[in-house]
């Protein structure tokens, strides 16, 4: 089957399922007189793209998706993911939600063939977001790309005032009922390294996040901060380009090798881990977040297989500075001396360093706010995440200032702990799109139920014509 025949039996299946067909929605107007959008997605990679199925799925159709990347260049798959392959394992479904002719494999057997399926280890990168483009065309789905949320306020009638850029600069604003911010891994904040990392030359570092010229590194000393997934995927590139050395720094007695998302793969805890209380909640996802992601073995054994990768275990970076072309990296273990130093140091969970949430950052809830854990299970950092609503809206700090931030749902890296994995995991799809989309819609129906029953009063419509009898 071609990718063309495959894409015509996706659209025949969902045709197959519509029930219920019936429209359901009547477009607002914002007070300037153009029409507002029912949902607005910042965002569209996969959770953007999925979370756009399920509401065209649900007959919410008046959607757009805004991305600020320009088309198939979106998410981290052609950017700074440097990894050859997925993590996942390839039979874990996603964005398809559940439509068998929408998965990955049914993508990837039309395209390469059974065979080549059955002998495929894990998904390529280049073929998950070529996946993923095919789907967006597939289902017909609505972005705009090289635009940026810039802004977002309250507008009148019960709209949100969304403020847009496009590539050229310009801005325009567009009004919606709901705004779902499917922005990836610094939604709510920035990708972080220490302020002495950041205060070194910028040609003699980078973030593992950032656009880095590898083939520059051939010959040279370089310095990866971490021991993560993606710190390695950095390490690997270098040595792959020929670095003399490659150094990885990591602060841990030994590197973390279990990936606890593997254990948290099962109905259960994806489906439910929300409706625990706070504690248990906070008591998983502590575990979960303060193991931090595993590498896998294919991943150390990219690097393992170069005889220049060395790893420091017991080494935090507590200092930096530059002597003439080199950074001096001060450890307990000793200064490293490198040409260039990447950090693989994750996130710094801030949302007043979005401009598009700084409005009302400080008023945006955090678990700090409505759970003190034990003295043994504190961690300041996992504190730091949004405290969501059952919907993955944003609830108030201070209840009344803000209250249209409950029109605004996060669903990234930053729903994790609310949610476990959800707006950033592939595993979690199945059960995190369906429930933000029916959190999405139960708003939408509630936000009309004065027309629905105004229609239902007004509905005339027969089912049955009696004819009169004829007398005999």
């Amino acid at each position: 089957m071609s990718l063309e025949a495959l894409a015509a039996q996706v659209r025949a299946d969902l045709d197959r399922i519509a029930h219920p067909r019936a429209s359901w929605l009547t477009p607002y107007r914002a007070l300037d007189g153009t029409e507002a959008l029912d949902v607005l997605i910042a965002g569209a990679g996969q959770g953007g793209l999925a979370t756009a199925h399920g509401l065209h799925r649900a007959k919410v159709t008046n959607i757009l998706l805004v991305d600020r990347a320009e088309r198939g260049r979106e998410g981290p798959w052609l950017t700074y993911a440097r990894m050859p392959t997925l993590r996942s394992p390839k039979d874990y479904t996603g964005p398809d939600l559940g439509i068998p002719s929408l998965t990955y494999q049914s993508w990837h057997e039309a395209k390469y063939g059974p065979a080549h399926w059955a002998s495929l280890d894990l998904i390529p990168r280049e073929d998950w977001a070529a996946y993923l483009l095919w789907f967006r065309d597939t289902l017909n789905l609505p972005v705009q790309n090289e635009t940026t949320v810039t802004g977002i306020a309250p507008a009148n009638g019960n709209l949100l005032a969304v403020t847009l850029r496009a590539a050229d600069g310009t801005e325009t604003i567009r009004h919606t009922r709901k705004l779902v911010l499917a922005t990836g891994q610094e939604s709510t904040g920035e990708w972080w390294m220490p302020d002495f990392l950041k205060a070194l030359p910028q040609h003699l570092r980078a973030h593992s996040a950032d656009p880095i010229d590898f083939a520059a590194l051939q010959g040279k000393v370089v310095a990866v901060i971490g021991a993560g997934a993606s710190a390695l995927d950095n390490a690997a590139m270098a040595l792959e380009v020929g670095a003399r050395e490659v150094r990885l720094l990591c602060r841990r007695a030994e590197p973390q090798v279990v990936q606890p998302y593997r254990w948290l793969t099962f109905t259960g805890f994806l489906r439910h881990l929300a409706d625990l209380p706070d504690e248990w909640r906070w008591r998983f996802m502590s575990r979960i977040l303060g193991l931090r992601e595993g590498f896998p073995q294919h991943t150390w054994d990219r690097c393992a297989r170069h005889p220049n990768f060395i790893l420091m275990a017991g080494a935090p970076v507590t200092g930096a500075s530059a002597e003439g072309e080199t950074a001096i990296l001060e450890t307990p273990r000793g200064s490293v001396r490198a040409d260039f130093a990447i950090a693989g140091t994750g996130i710094e969970m801030n949302p007043a360093l979005r401009p598009e949430l700084s409005t009302f950052a400080t008023n945006i809830a955090t678990w700090a706010d409505h759970y003190t854990p034990p003295a043994s299970e504190r961690d300041d950092r996992l504190a730091r995440f949004p405290y969501l609503a059952p919907d993955f809206a944003f609830t108030e700090r201070r209840p009344g200032e803000t209250p249209w931030i409950r029109d605004v749902h996060l669903f990234s890296i930053a729903s994790t702990m609310s949610f476990g994995p959800s707006g950033s995991s592939i595993n979690a799809m199945t059960t995190a799109v369906p429930k933000l989309v029916n959190g999405l819609t139960r708003a939408l129906f509630a936000g009309d139920v004065e027309r629905h029953w105004a229609e239902l009063q007004a509905y005339d419509v027969p089912q049955t014509i009696i004819a009169p009898k004829i007398p005999a």
